[in-house]
């Protein structure tokens, strides 16, 4: 495959996911808190076996990064993403692969003959899921990798960055090279906030990227996190939007657009400007609640149909709108999975 074909280049966690329908004991016995998402402790590690042996798990292509890797190139026309994180040499990765395989994403993993495939148990309870991550091999990928010979013509060919805000748990080397790189040639370089506890117990590594940031995309409790570290004394979404997107940026021929989504509610945009920034909103798409199947990986599959708005050099509202169509099709799914028979996104006339 042609390296230049590939316009999106996603760097993140590779997980396998372990999706099981549960009930609250399941939540009380590891003291898990619905829709959150932790790294696991020692105490947690059961937790795998449990959904695996007493409930009927599901196994998927995971990972925040990767889900909206997957989501991305659901838009876009083939051979336009590809995912970068690091696997075991194990059936897991293997199982990763061919999922991606499937879905037209093209993965290029580290392998790491040490540790085994990282996983995530999902506990869904109703409409809500908990993550228990073990990042196991996911941990451990290296710069050496991405500087490959390559894997870097990948990098040098791509447009569009995005790297999920897990990954500063793994390599920040890796995600500044990406970013740097960006900046000097004038691409577009995007993270996520991806979970509250990054923002809270990486508040370093999440502000060493925060100059290269041309996209953030988070959702309003990691905003509120986020606000809460940096002490900006606020729990208006639009403040803390307007703050991050005033952070003095590397590259100012591009504006700063931060994007927060709030569930239901409006998602939340701000871009930097030379005077005022500009702040929009948009109401997101109904569906109806009969058809909600499992909300787990809509934000993923958001940042997947508006980073694939991103590529495709649509405006902000048609982005935006691309994001809630995907995500509108990602909880009418079992997990973060888009529908088998493909659908066109039909937009709006913005």
């Amino acid at each position: 495959m042609a390296s230049q074909d590939y316009q999106l280049f996603c760097l993140g966690n590779p997980l396998l996911d372990i999706q099981a329908t549960c009930d609250q004991a399941v939540l009380d016995k590891y003291n898990l808190k619905e829709n959150d998402a932790i790294l696991a402790e020692e105490k947690h590690m059961p937790i795998y076996e449990d959904l695996t042996t007493k409930y009927t798990a599901k196994f998927l292509a995971g990972g925040a990064a990767q889900n909206a890797a997957r989501g991305a190139q659901y838009v876009l026309p083939a051979k336009s993403a590809v995912y970068v994180g690091c696997v075991g040499k194990d059936a897991s990765a293997d199982q990763l692969r061919e999922a991606n395989e499937r879905e037209g994403l093209r993965t290029e993993y580290r392998i790491d003959v040490e540790h085994p495939t990282g996983r995530c148990g999902v506990v869904i309870t109703g409409h809500h899921r908990s993550m228990v991550t073990d990042l196991a091999a996911a941990n451990h990928y290296k710069l050496e990798h991405l500087k490959s010979p390559e894997i870097w013509a990948l990098v040098e060919n791509a447009k569009v960055f995005y790297v999920g805000g897990f990954h500063l748990t793994v390599c920040v080397p890796a995600i500044l090279a990406l970013a740097e790189h960006a900046a000097e040639t004038n691409k577009i370089f995007s993270m996520n906030l991806s979970a509250p506890f990054l923002p809270q117990f990486f508040k370093e590594q999440l502000d060493s990227c925060a100059p290269y940031w041309d996209y953030l995309i988070g959702n309003e409790s990691e905003a509120l996190a986020y606000a809460e570290s940096h002490n900006l004394k606020t729990t208006d979404i639009t403040e803390i939007a307007k703050a991050i997107a005033a952070i003095p940026k590397k590259n100012t021929a591009r504006p700063r657009v931060v994007v927060i989504t709030q569930g239901t509610l409006p998602t939340i945009v701000v871009t930097s400007g030379s005077a005022e920034p500009k702040v929009q909103s948009f109401p997101v798409r109904e569906v109806d609640g009969k058809s909600i199947v499992d909300t787990n990986g809509a934000g993923d599959a958001f940042a997947g149909g508006f980073l694939g708005g991103v590529v495709q050099g649509k405006s902000i509202e048609t982005c935006v709108d691309m994001g809630q169509w995907l995500a509108s099709l990602s909880i009418q799914e079992l997990g973060p999975a888009y529908p088998t028979v493909k659908k066109a996104y039909a937009g709006h006339n913005f």
